[in-house]
């Protein structure tokens, strides 16, 4: 195949895709997000836990992606949506205070209900989630600030709002690998 007929095919690809995402943008982003968290999980599993293919917890994996399909996506854009609306579109100004209130109140808030929904989706009771959340909270929240402020600083700058969940889902493979590792851990040494 030829390097123009390649590129043809590419772009077609992300014409059906950007048709998809202005008339449904909430169920792509959530397909987009549970495909994502779900790679991250298989990452997480074939390459930091050297697990085989052939003896993937595909069903490890379900729950994980279930949770970007469910949670993460459909939160991810109504956020944006919000930061958007209320902070504004362009300029450093806006991107800056997007990112301090994306750290600060929704990345905290956000973090605590994925660990609970993980925690939930492996069949924990309460009171076990609860203590997976105190074990892991902090943790994950010092990695997050390490990582996503930049990130968005990048996002909110510099890309269209139809985009942003893409382009965070996309940086976010590497994170829900992490978080994938993190949250299993301990079902690991078990």
């Amino acid at each position: 195949m030829s390097v123009v007929v390649f590129k043809m095919k590419i772009r077609g690809l992300f014409k059906i895709y950007q048709n998809a995402l202005s008339r449904r943008p909430y169920l792509m982003q959530a397909i987009q997000s549970g495909a994502l968290m779900g790679t991250g999980d298989i990452i997480s599993q074939t390459l930091i836990e050297k697990t085989s293919w052939k003896n993937l917890d595909y069903k490890r994996t379900i729950q994980f992606s279930s949770i970007g399909l469910f949670v993460g996506g459909p939160a991810l854009r109504m956020w944006y949506g919000l930061l958007q609306r209320y902070i504004g579109t362009q300029g450093k100004t806006v991107a800056i205070k997007k990112v301090f209130v994306d750290q600060f109140i929704f990345a905290p808030t956000f973090l605590v209900m994925i660990l609970a929904a993980v925690g939930t989706m492996q069949g924990k009771p309460w009171k076990a989630v609860e203590s997976d959340i105190e074990a892991n909270y902090f943790d994950v929240l010092k990695t997050n600030y390490l990582i996503w402020p930049w990130v968005q600083l990048v996002n909110f700058y510099y890309v269209p709002l139809q985009y942003q969940v893409l382009l965070v889902q996309s940086v976010a493979l590497f994170w829900n690998t992490y978080l994938s590792w993190k949250t299993n851990r301990n079902r690991l040494i078990e």
